[in-house]
């Protein structure tokens, strides 16, 4: 309990000291664009009312929920068929080198052009920025199995999909968390950035038509929420991979407590 405590304390000081330097610092500004925090947090219930949680932030987490999901899925399928055959990923390895390096960004407008500027759009943007680490962390960790694990599975006779079951799959398992929890940052960033073009609602939208009205107090109320639900989705996601990987930390617990 001690430590659950602890960890707790430990986990809310910062964002406390920064909390308490934003109000301190902003308590006597005059800046149109640089509003006191006191002003800010009085503005966000009045801005952030059901009806619009409902209009605008719902749409948002749906859209980054099927990206991601779409990632997920397309980057651990793909990682996992290049990672285990060598010839196909000297074959892919050239184009994925040359995907990988065009920002998600750029391909809004192109994405625009075939998906046109609904959901489909969005999530498109989404999912094309978010499958990158998790299909190269996946091609990383199917390619780290043990060996010495593979040939035994061999020896026994385990192929195709049960030697995928219970062998490729949980070796690789925490690299694919690695780069889910990468893909999870960048989805938030592409959801604010789809929503900025051709959109009528959502998070991204929203800040945007605060910004443009020159209401810049709840511009920034809009800021702080994409911020507390990041934090949010961060969570959940840790809750997540602790689970299905608790016998992985759990190893590693135990190595750290052997002499």
């Amino acid at each position: 309990m001690r430590r659950v405590l602890l960890r707790l304390v430990l986990a809310c000081a910062l964002p406390a000291v920064l909390v308490t330097v934003w109000w301190v610092a902003s308590a006597g500004s005059t800046d149109v664009y640089w509003p006191p925090l006191r002003t800010i947090l009085t503005a966000f219930p009045d801005v952030w009312t059901a009806d619009r949680l409902r209009g605008d932030v719902l749409p948002s987490v749906w859209r980054l929920a099927a990206g991601y999901a779409l990632a997920a899925v397309a980057g651990v399928a793909l990682g996992t068929l290049i990672g285990s055959h060598r010839r196909v990923r000297a074959v892919c390895e050239p184009v994925l080198e040359f995907l990988r390096a065009i920002p998600p960004p750029v391909l809004v407008p192109v994405i625009m052009l075939f998906a046109g500027i609904g959901d489909t759009m969005k999530v498109a943007v989404i999912a094309s920025g978010c499958v990158w680490p998790v299909l190269l962390n996946t091609v990383e960790g199917v390619r780290a199995v043990d060996p010495v694990m593979a040939e035994t599975a061999r020896s026994y006779g385990i192929s195709g999909a049960a030697r995928l079951r219970s062998l490729v799959l949980p070796s690789a398992a925490p690299q694919i968390f690695a780069g889910l929890r990468q893909a999870l940052s960048i989805g938030i960033i592409l959801m604010v950035i789809s929503e900025m073009f051709a959109a009528s609602n959502g998070l991204g939208f929203t800040i945007v038509q605060f910004q443009r009205g020159f209401a810049i107090p709840d511009m920034w109320t809009g800021i702080l929420l994409l911020g507390t639900l990041g934090v949010v989705l961060s969570l959940v996601f840790r809750l997540v991979e602790r689970r299905v990987l608790g016998w992985y930390h759990g190893l590693r617990a135990s190595a750290r407590r052997s002499p």
